[in-house]
């Protein structure tokens, strides 16, 4: 059981810290320095855990053995007014947290050619963290870039949308944690109750993970 946890603690710490750091820091460069005045552009783990949606939220899915996982991490606060370009400069910041995620995946990727030179003793500790690592970056990159906001992706879609369908995709964002949560999870889960097969979740999110994970592991040479 701890080495099972160990071994998704590390990743797990890195993705959501990047991934919430790198909107920081690019909102930052280009001119809204909210994230920055609030300390959120670091890589302290501690700043960007959520103690509902990064521990709680997924500690009771797991055990009442929910059929889905999900959390989430504290969203870095951004003021788009302050961006020199907001509408160009919003698509780059929700853009860089899904970005920094395919970048680790990589980087991960490439550590698979260093473990064979570990001691035994740390070898498969280190091969299960880079699996895991690999797997849930690339996780956190396609679902984020979904294109309904609150997501990444339905911010980049609203600021690449002609302004008449960006406002009213931006309108959608009041609701968008029920969309994603009811649209992805629960409904699937309910059709499923009734002998329904409607595996969403496979189709916008697992396909696409597997088509960039071989991409990447045949890219660094690994397969």
């Amino acid at each position: 059981m701890l080495l099972a946890a160990s071994v998704w603690v590390l990743p797990v710490l890195i993705a959501i810290t990047f991934h919430e750091a790198a909107h920081g820091f690019v909102a930052w460069r280009l001119g809204d320095h909210t994230a920055k005045q609030q300390g959120r552009v670091t890589f302290n783990p501690l700043k960007h855990v959520d103690p509902f949606g990064t521990i709680i939220l997924p500690g009771l899915l797991l055990l009442v053995r929910a059929p889905f996982l999900f959390g989430f991490a504290k969203p870095v606060p951004v003021n788009f007014s302050n961006l020199n370009n907001p509408r160009r400069d919003m698509v780059l910041v929700a853009a860089a947290g899904p970005g920094i995620n395919l970048v680790l995946a990589v980087v991960a990727a490439v550590g698979l050619h260093l473990v064979p030179l570990l001691p035994e003793s740390v070898a498969y500790w280190t091969l299960e963290n880079l699996k895991n690592a690999i797997w849930l970056n690339l996780v956190l990159a396609v679902f984020n870039m979904l294109p309904i906001p609150p997501l990444d992706g339905g911010r980049v879609a609203v600021g690449l949308l002609p302004y008449a369908l960006a406002i009213r995709l931006a309108k959608l964002e009041r609701a968008g944690l029920v969309l994603v949560i009811g649209g992805l999870f629960l409904i699937p889960f309910g059709l499923a109750q009734i002998g329904i097969d409607f595996p969403i979740v496979d189709w916008l999110v697992l396909a696409p993970v597997q088509y960039l994970g071989n991409a990447i592991l045949s890219g660094v040479g690994v397969i």
